[in-house]
């Protein structure tokens, strides 16, 4: 049971990974309609509409207006008036608002003409307004042929003032106008959704997204012709969630926001936040877009932020009819996400060569948790190569099974007879090699997918300096005990010759895993805090880079009691914005977090690694160790330029913990682990584990213990590559006084119904303010 290492040369056709799931990026499904690449286009901007399916007369659409409720309205021209849902013919609806009919011009009768060609349409707003006709007033000037001055009749000597309307109507035409215009200026619709995911197995639902300032853009893709379900959820269930319902009935779209109670049951939300931009369905599918603001106004919905979002699902082959709702049955599932990542600039050819990192025939063990090691020899290159990109490779039906991937880099002295075979880490009778590798050169945790490092930056091979032999540690998680399981994960690394400005490295920091770090049991919050301290970023930086490292992606990293990871950033003592956080943990989600800005960490800094966690469910300590069921607490920094430190983290002093139980002595010297105790008696001879476990833990006896810790003095981590330590390793620091806890910036909700009000109040005062000032112009003579 060795691993395979294997390789496509440059030029060659690189196939996507065989193994890897669910897809991800971008594309879409093909809708069984004639011309389906055309379906789906976008309009660009200032092309006509298309026109509706059926060759019949229908009125065109006007300007935006009100919604009927429970649908943003449907453009006549977009084949709403004949939606055969039967024979494929489609509505598509965007938004409408008032309809005008076309007037025929005078003396010729109106005629129909044949809608050439069939198959479902979609129409949307054109993204630039239509050119409006010209006010009434002015057309008294420009259309002398078709409209003539009237004399109006006189009395009492004076002519008439004529009604000052136009003028009003003028105004507010225009300030309306300006203020749309503002609107949009402030805020450009995008013209792609920059982010996709499929949230089932079928590859029956596809979401795309993308940001817009302060809002948000959905677009829902599904293979059914009834409504469609999509929701936010603190819990990835029904309960407490915010939920969205939509489709297309009989050629009327409808988008409703709802939200459930903690007893999941579904209500109408009285304020409306989500809003219908684009809907369509066809023989097969139906696809929504709308939008929304981060941060509403309304309590029933849910704010989003840079945390993990959990996103739910649902949709059935049927509509919301009045007679409520049509329960999705099986069509139903939850997906974690991170909607506020930033946009990546993922510029790879096809032909880049790659090599990939596979295990072979790796036999799980019936257990909860195993760490497999294996050991690989990077392919020779004769020159400086960067690797751009880094793909799991998850063997079909072990997405599940297959926890985290690190990839270490290991001492460059040894031989390939390392290379033999593989061994379950952390093992007594593990192979001594596997003790050279120390170096983090890369992380993957479950729900990730491929990492693509910045245009400027890449993981350097090739050089004397770089590694040759990698260890690459596997975290298999089987809390069901599945016998007869073998595993062929891995990695691919895609490389290019084109050397790039940076060497990339990374630096894990946090804490320490050790069962000095512990949680005691039945706590709804518990705060622990890895230090990477002043003191070891003083000592690496000012010997390796003075002028300081940039950060440009965070994994944060925690087990099953693990609810929210912070980063926080100090500069001589000042604490900077958060480096990275996550609100919203979720052990089955963990990917690195690009950063829309580059952080600079220079000398003077310090790094706090702050993780909360829940263990009301717990009747026993939690102690940090590899098990799912034990903690960490790290976050893994990948940065540039490369710098000798590969570890930045610290152990809080376990001898101040026991104290806290009433532990007055233990035997010495220390010949076991863990180490036994001597006195008070009610704790003789037990091990600190088992004293910890014996302790009668309340829930204040737990606050008043993580208020104590959180001041223990820490033992410095401060390491090289090749196992080498920085001077600072090993001693002890006190950890800085900080404000705890943590006070989050204010969010500054909006509503767009709120903005709608405004605007519409804005126009009232302005046609009001024309209205009094052309009535207080003297009379026409």
């Amino acid at each position: 049971m060795g691993g395979g290492v294997s390789q496509r040369a440059a030029g060659q056709p690189r196939p996507p990974p065989p193994l890897r799931f669910p897809p991800s990026g971008g594309g879409g499904f093909s809708l069984v309609t004639p011309n389906p690449e055309r379906l789906l286009r976008e309009a660009p901007s200032g092309a006509r509409q298309p026109r509706p399916a059926h060759g019949r007369c229908c009125r065109r659409s006007g300007g935006l207006g009100p919604a009927p409720t429970g649908a943003a309205g449907l453009g006549g021209g977009g084949g709403g008036g004949g939606g055969n849902r039967e024979g494929g013919g489609g509505g598509a609806a965007p938004v409408r608002g008032g309809e005008r009919t076309k007037r025929p011009r005078r003396g010729r009768p109106a005629r129909c003409r044949p809608q050439r060609g069939g198959g479902d349409r979609g129409t949307r707003p054109p993204s630039r307004p239509p050119v409006p006709p010209p006010p009434p007033l002015l057309r008294a000037h420009t259309d002398t042929h078709t409209q003539r001055h009237k004399r109006l009749p006189v009395r009492g000597g004076r002519m008439r003032r004529p009604r000052p309307w136009p003028l009003v109507l003028c105004a507010a035409a225009a300030a309306a106008a300006a203020a749309a215009a503002a609107a949009a200026a402030a805020e450009p619709p995008p013209r792609s959704y920059p982010h996709s995911a499929v949230l089932d197995g079928a590859a029956a639902y596809r979401l795309r997204w993308g940001r817009r300032g302060s809002a948000i853009a959905f677009r829902l893709e599904v293979r059914t012709r009834g409504y469609v379900g999509f929701g936010l959820s603190a819990s990835g269930g029904m309960a407490s969630a915010d939920i969205v319902v939509g489709g297309v009935e009989r050629g009327q779209p409808y988008l409703q926001d709802y939200f459930t109670d903690e007893n999941r049951v579904l209500k109408k939300d009285p304020q409306q936040d989500y809003h219908l931009e684009y809907a369509m369905e066809n023989s097969t599918h139906t696809i929504l877009a709308f939008s929304r603001e981060l941060h509403t106004c309304d309590t029933n919905d849910k704010s989003i932020t840079e945390s993990t979002v959990r996103v739910i699902w649902a949709y059935h082959h049927k509509d919301m009819g009045e007679a409520g709702q049509n329960y999705h049955g099986s069509n139903r599932g939850t997906k974690s996400l991170r909607l506020l990542n930033p946009e990546k600039e993922e510029v790879l050819s096809a032909s880049l060569p790659y090599f990939d990192l596979t295990n072979k025939d790796v036999p799980v063990p019936d257990k909860d948790t195993t760490y497999w090691c294996q050991m690989f020899k990077i392919p020779v290159q004769h020159e400086k190569h960067h690797v751009t990109k880094v793909e799991p490779l998850i063997q079909k039906g072990h997405e599940n099974l297959v926890h985290h991937i690190l990839l270490y880099q290991c001492s460059s002295n040894l031989n390939d007879s390392v290379l033999d075979y593989g061994h379950e880490c952390y093992h007594p009778n593990m192979p001594d090699s596997f003790l050279t590798c120390e170096t983090v050169i890369f992380a993957w945790a479950i729900g990730g997918e491929g990492f693509t490092y910045p245009p400027h930056v890449g993981l350097s091979i090739g050089t004397a300096a770089d590694p040759q032999f990698v260890l690459m540690e596997v975290h298999y998680d089987n809390p069901s005990y599945t016998e007869g399981l073998i595993d062929n994960s891995g990695l691919r690394l895609i490389y290019t010759p084109v050397i790039r400005k940076y060497d990339a490295g990374v630096i894990e920091a946090g804490l320490w895993v050790s069962l000095f770090h512990n949680i005691p049991p039945g706590m709804p919050e518990f705060v622990s805090e890895g230090h990477c301290t002043l003191e070891c970023l003083e000592e690496a930086l000012g010997a390796e880079r003075p002028a300081g490292i940039h950060v440009f992606a965070v994994l944060l990293h925690a087990h099953l009691a693990g609810r929210a990871i912070r980063m926080r950033h100090f500069h001589n003592g000042e604490e900077q914005k958060l480096l990275a956080y996550d609100d919203e943990f979720d052990f089955n989600f963990q990917e690195f977090q690009y950063l829309k800005e580059e952080r600079t960490i220079v000398p003077g800094d310090n790094l706090i690694t702050e993780c909360h966690y829940s263990t009301v469910d717990r009747i026993r300590m939690t102690w940090g160790g590899l098990s799912t069921r034990n903690e960490m607490c790290l976050s893994y920094l990948l940065y540039y330029p490369r710098i000798n430190l590969t570890r930045c983290a610290s152990i809080p002093d376990i001898m101040e913990q026991l104290q806290f139980i009433g532990v007055k002595e233990i035997y010495r010297p220390v010949r076991t682990w863990p180490f036994i105790i001597k006195s008070p008696k009610q704790y003789k001879n037990l091990s600190f584990m088992d004293a910890m476990n014996k302790f009668k833990w309340s829930r204040s006896e737990g606050v008043s213990y993580n208020e104590l810790v959180l001041k223990l003095p820490v033992n410095v981590r401060c390491s090289k590559t090749d196992n080498a330590e920085w001077s600072i390793q090993g001693m002890t620091a006190l950890p800085p006084e900080i404000e705890r806890p943590y006070k989050t910036e204010p969010v500054i909700c909006s509503s767009s119904s709120c903005l709608r009000c405004s605007l519409f109040l804005t126009l009232l005062f302005v046609v009001h303010v024309t209205a009094s000032t052309i009535g207080n112009i003297g009379p026409f003579v």
